[in-house]
């Protein structure tokens, strides 16, 4: 039996997040069926993590073993024939049989774009949140410094979730422009539910002067989730990619 790691780009705006749900189109069972289609096994594809409805991936780490003999080079053209044009398998290879997606993740990077024009955009809206509101790009910057490092995010996890333990490394966090663009880029071992949309509505919060850069340490050490910003939409967020040892 081998164990398969894939890597899988997908535009999440069609499915209702990655995990498997009876009656929901989710990621995780359109290529579970398309696994089964090639291999007649009914396997069980693990996810690095779970994408809620309407977040896309770049770089989503999932793992399966299989009895099939399939030829690894071939496996990514294969499954992606039995797929929406919506989902890609980038990348298969065989690891250890001991690898498991979710467990040995080390350390996951997620991307926020944020469209600034004053239009907005017809072409990209499900990929992009617009906001024709001009922002300050500079004080967002300066925003970000506060959020690397080991902290106590209980300020910024949805509230109503579960109480696990809330605290988390930020290794980069950063806010570039390009263009109209704003993107927003947070490094981590690991992120609670959406942390990152709502890190990125503080920052824009920041960025239209509700919110001095410097009070972000305050709002990180109060744990309280209402002195954060709002939750910007899924359809603006990426999971860029997911490293192991």
């Amino acid at each position: 039996m081998r164990n398969i790691k894939l890597t899988i780009e997908y535009d999440g705006k069609d499915f209702n997040g990655w995990q498997k749900q009876p009656n929901k189109l989710n990621i995780q069972g359109e290529i579970e069926k398309a696994i089964y289609n090639i291999t007649k096994e009914e396997v069980d594809l693990i996810g690095s993590g779970r994408t809620d409805a309407g977040v896309h991936a770049l770089g989503q780490i999932a793992n399966f073993k299989t009895n099939s003999n399939i030829s690894i080079e071939k496996l990514p053209l294969a499954i992606n024939s039995q797929l929406k044009n919506s989902i890609i398998i980038k990348k298969a290879e065989v690891v250890d049989e001991r690898f498991h997606s979710r467990y040995n993740a080390k350390q996951k990077t997620y991307r926020y774009i944020i469209n600034n024009s004053k239009s907005g955009t017809a072409i990209y809206r499900n990929l992009e949140y617009c906001f024709p509101i001009e922002l300050d790009v500079e004080k967002m910057k300066e925003a970000t410094k506060y959020f690397e490092g080991v902290h106590d995010f209980k300020a910024f996890k949805s509230s109503g979730t579960s109480g696990k333990n809330s605290v988390r490394s930020i290794y980069k966090a950063i806010v570039k422009k390009e263009g109209e663009r704003i993107i927003i880029e947070l490094t981590g071992n690991g992120f609670l539910y959406n942390m990152v949309r709502i890190i990125s509505g503080t920052l824009l919060e920041v960025g239209m002067g509700k919110i001095a850069p410097d009070e972000i340490k305050n709002i990180i050490d109060s744990k309280d989730r209402q002195k954060a910003g709002k939750t910007l939409p899924a359809h603006g967020l990426y999971l860029v990619e997911v490293l192991y040892n």
